[in-house]
């Protein structure tokens, strides 16, 4: 028997080519989550969001558009830019929240593999003893 025939192949893992996106939406929903964290972020959104959420809540679909409700995001190549619009609880210290909104968020959307450019916040209202509540 030759020697070639008692030798073993070795063989190499191929590892396919191709791209990863993550879409806006995604990076939305993991802002929102981390924001929500927050403890003095009473909720997220404008007055015309939470007012249309509002009616969703009366007539039984109050979970349609929560996901991403308040938040924008932008996803350019593994860099990600997030907006969002935030109610804090009255007696709250503005940049303290933010501070720990933007430290959050940043952490969760970089656990997801992106860098995080921006985080801009507006704080659009505050919540005045119970939850907020919309006006439009």
């Amino acid at each position: 028997m030759s020697d070639e025939a008692t030798r073993e192949l070795t063989t190499v893992p191929a590892v396919a080519g191709g791209t990863t996106q993550v879409s806006d939406e995604v990076v939305e929903k993991i802002a929102v989550a981390a924001a929500r964290a927050v403890p003095g972020v009473a909720e997220l959104g404008g007055d015309v969001a939470r007012f249309f959420n509002s009616v969703l809540d009366r007539v039984g679909l109050d979970q349609v558009g929560d996901a991403r409700r308040g938040c924008s995001a932008h996803v350019t190549g593994d860099a990600a830019v997030v907006n969002l619009v935030l109610v804090i609880q009255a007696g709250q210290p503005v940049p303290e929240i933010t501070g720990q909104v933007r430290a959050r968020v940043t952490e969760a959307v970089e656990a997801y593999g992106l860098r995080v450019d921006e985080v801009n916040i507006r704080v659009d209202d505050v919540a005045m003893g119970g939850p907020a509540t919309p006006t439009a």
